[in-house]
């Protein structure tokens, strides 16, 4: 995702890098927050 934000222009209403890692960043807090969910509800350590 972030390679292709780099090579788009981004345009007037097009994807630009400041999007990409904004959404990157949101889907890392997202897995870090399923994952802690999961090992949660896990029996084992």
């Amino acid at each position: 995702m972030l390679i292709a934000a780099l090579l788009t222009d981004g345009g007037a209403d097009g994807f630009n890098t400041v999007d990409a890692w904004r959404f990157v960043t949101y889907l890392t807090i997202g897995y870090m927050i399923s994952r802690g969910l999961a090992k949660a509800g896990s029996r084992e350590s």
